[in-house]
């Protein structure tokens, strides 16, 4: 699942997992970001929660993904957004420090085997007392992507590198996956 494999996906348009919005767990977690944090999203794809926050006046927010069809899109969507805060590249080749880590999708796209090196490097990627917060899925699937997992392993997962490690329930998910996801919350 290298770039040319995601760039395929979007451009056979086979991006199920893709809600053409900001999900609405995200949206009652940005409540809690101050407007003046450096923010990265790692696997952004369309990047629908870098345009909220964007037009809700978040001026510091980064987007990373491998394929360059997405990012594409959001340009055009988004003209005015910091072209140089969008980048084409791999999530474990990234360097840099930052407030906050969201997460929306990516880490139930890359191969389990890889989540433990996807732990570290956002742990690396936060600044101190700096967050990785985002939403998971809570139910496995068949294949993949889109890979699940329970709520027990990423406890145990994210606690190994986290100084704090919150996972609850979502209370604000759509209604397909209503019961079947987990907002995060991890502290450096």
């Amino acid at each position: 699942m290298n770039a040319s494999y995601w760039s395929e996906r979007y451009q056979s348009k086979k991006t199920e997992w893709d809600l053409g919005k900001v999900s609405s767990p995200l949206v009652e977690i940005f409540k809690g970001i101050k407007k003046n944090a450096k923010i990265l999203i790692p696997g952004c794809g369309n990047a629908y929660e870098a345009e909220f926050l964007f037009n809700i006046g978040y001026k510091n927010v980064h987007l990373i993904d491998v394929a360059k069809e997405p990012l594409e899109a959001f340009k055009r969507r988004n003209e005015s957004f910091p072209h140089d805060q969008i980048i084409l590249g791999d999530f474990f080749d990234h360097s840099g420090l930052y407030d906050f880590i969201i997460e929306q999708t990516f880490f139930c796209a890359i191969q389990p085997a890889l989540r433990t090196k996807y732990v570290r490097k956002t742990h690396q990627l936060l600044k101190p007392r700096g967050e990785l917060l985002g939403v998971l899925f809570d139910r496995d699937f068949e294949g993949g992507p889109p890979f699940g997992g329970r709520k027990e392993d990423y406890k145990t997962l994210f606690s190994k590198v986290f100084e704090e490690v919150e996972i609850q329930k979502s209370l604000h998910s759509i209604q397909p996956r209503l019961g079947a996801e987990v907002t995060i919350r991890c502290v450096k």
